[in-house]
């Protein structure tokens, strides 16, 4: 069966084997060059859908990149032989994005249905120059239905790439499918993380001790990792799922919440939320609810579409609320709920969903708005690559995945999640470096992850007082400028070569960070009056291009790594090249019309 759809860009078409199901393809023009393609499925009689694709080919012209949230740091095209890529409530997100080497749109597209599995791609031909695009739904195992309506947003407007992506992000969360959860104010605070300085060799003395330090350094909330519920060490999860704390680590949760809160901090905990290890406590009682089971990992996936496990697992959240005084919750793994390949038959009695998708979101719907009830700011961090809008109703923080040491894989995963997250707090990965590298080296930790919630994960006592002085600058810093790094309007360039030079602009003040092009633009001739040049490269000196006709008359203070101000001048800024001396990992604070 096959249905067409024209409007004056593409020609849709719909393939697929239905027997007895009406297929059809509406098309709305929202503005020059938007369009809303909508799909829809109805049946009198239930049926089990097929697979199905929506495709439509796109010319190559003036294409040099594309992006999508699942493509790290391999942003390659995809030929038409090879495999596209896949997401759902817990993978990534539909949308991609073709541009050329200016940051200009060529296409993106984006489908609304972001909680079942899509595969989708825009792969390029070696024969016709074009690219194919594909929405393709119902791959894996699909439970009956009487009728499916699905959109298809479709944008070839010549706009900078990342404005068509907010426009997707916008799109996405005036669906009431998909209303953003609220965030709190401390979800945007610096955060100290026990994963990387501690892993599962957690205690509350050693947590109260950072956190002591970690407050004087500005930092609002800390995030016990895995660990607190087990004496093991071996990073495995075969004692998850009592989710009691061991008691030769945590022998009073409650006292050492309330140590955390007189500090002046908020307290987030752990919890995997699929696993059920071998060695728990509830082991027998779940062992013939689950989807799979891993032994390497030690633990079994539990099927959320039997009411019992998804009470057992809410129950556990709400019961240290109440008994410990949680702020916040570290929600891991959701993921592993969605890998059909792997799935085991379910014999036993009892479901009330066949989808595990529909299960998952009503595990975690409940899950969160009965937190909410018991403490309405409560905060939920999910980790990349559940990331989509789907995912935004349950979470308020959303971490780019685990990437230890790696700034550049930082940044990168940081950006990637702030072109889609809207007001979602996005956070870095937990920042760590060698406690002997120079100091300007450490900064680069702070200065790639500056445009998201930093999260601090090293021994704050282990460190030379030069990096605990860099560290207080930078978080100061990011303190200050919160509502500019986090909401202003970001233009990141150049997602293809990583992001070499991101701008944010909010009232009457930007921040350009360079990371790798030592030619910074200006345009002094704009609205903005105060401007923060960083150095966020290994190199001293950098060099602006400004773009204003009138000379500007300028106050430059130039401040290292650890934010020393080496010298400030008063200058005049004329159009063309200038000279600017910040060293490496420095800031240029600019302020015109001085």
């Amino acid at each position: 069966m096959s249905v067409q759809l024209t409007t004056e860009n593409h020609t849709f078409t719909v393939n697929g084997e239905f027997v007895g199901v009406d297929i059809s393809l509406l098309s709305e023009k929202l503005e020059e060059n938007l369009h809303l393609i909508t799909l829809r499925l109805n049946s009198e009689a239930s049926f089990t859908p097929s697979p199905l694709s929506i495709e439509w080919s796109q010319p190559a012209w003036d294409i040099q990149a594309g992006w999508t949230p699942a493509m790290d740091r391999n942003r390659s095209f995809k030929a038409d032989w090879m495999r596209g890529w896949r997401s759902n409530a817990a993978a990534s997100a539909p949308v991609y994005a073709l541009y050329n080497s200016a940051g200009r749109n060529r296409l993106t597209f984006a489908y609304s249905d972001a909680l079942n599995t899509v595969q989708y791609r825009a792969a390029i031909s070696e024969e016709t120059a074009n690219f194919y695009c594909r929405i393709q739904l119902f791959t894996e195992a699909a439970v009956p239905m009487q009728a499916y309506e699905a959109k298809l947003l479709v944008d070839t407007r010549d706009l900078p790439y990342y404005e068509c992506l907010q426009g997707v992000q916008a799109w996405w969360s005036a669906m009431a499918a998909y209303t953003p959860a609220f965030v709190p104010e401390t979800a945007k605070e610096p955060m100290y993380s026990t994963w990387y300085s501690m892993h599962q060799h957690v205690t509350d003395r050693k947590i109260e001790e950072q956190c002591r330090l970690a407050k004087e350094l500005g930092m609002e909330a800390v995030i016990v990792d895995d660990g607190w519920q087990t004496e093991d060490h071996g990073r495995g999860y075969a004692y998850c799922g009592d989710w009691e704390t061991y008691d030769g680590k945590f022998p009073d949760m409650k006292r050492h919440v309330d140590a955390i809160h007189d500090l002046g901090m908020k307290f987030i905990l752990w919890y995997s939320v699929p696993f059920i290890g071998k060695y728990s406590k509830v082991w027998d009682r779940f062992k013939d609810k689950i989807l799979r089971y891993n032994e390497n990992h030690g633990a079994a996936v539990l099927d959320p579409r039997y009411p019992d496990v998804r009470e057992y697992i809410i129950g556990k959240y709400e019961a240290a609320v109440r008994e410990w005084g949680l702020d916040g919750f570290k929600l891991d793994f959701i993921d592993t709920f969605y890998s059909p390949e792997l799935q085991l038959a379910s014999t036993t009695p009892g479901k009330d969903y066949e989808s595990i998708p529909e299960a998952v979101d009503r595990l975690l719907t409940d899950s969160i708005a009965r937190l909410r009830e018991l403490k309405p700011e409560i905060m939920v961090e999910f980790r990349q690559m559940y990331i989509g809008p789907a995912m935004r109703k349950y979470g308020n923080m959303f971490r780019a995945s685990d990437c230890p040491n790696d700034s550049i894989q930082n940044r990168v995963r940081t950006i990637d999640l702030r072109l889609l997250c809207g007001n979602t707090a996005a956070h870095a990965d937990m920042i760590m470096w060698h406690p002997d590298e120079p100091v300007e080296s450490a900064a680069l930790q702070m200065i790639n992850i500056l445009f998201s919630v930093p999260q601090i994960s090293v021994e704050l006592d282990r460190v030379p007082s030069q990096h605990l002085a860099m560290l207080r600058h930078w978080l100061s810093f990011y303190k200050k400028h919160r509502d500019l790094l986090l909401e202003g309007r970001l233009a990141p360039r150049n997602p293809e070569l990583l992001y070499p030079l991101v701008q944010s602009v909010r009232g009457d003040q930007g921040i350009v960070v360079t990371y790798h092009d030592r030619l910074v633009p200006l345009e002094t001739g704009s609205s903005e009056r105060t401007w923060f040049i960083v150095n966020g490269r290994r190199e001293d000196g950098l060099y602006l291009e400004v773009t204003g006709d009138v000379p500007t008359q300028t106050r430059v203070e130039i401040a290292d790594c650890c934010g020393q101000v080496l010298h400030t001048e008063v200058l005049t800024l004329a159009k063309g090249i200038h000279a600017l001396a910040i060293p490496a990992s420095g800031l240029a604070t600019i302020q015109l019309d001085q």
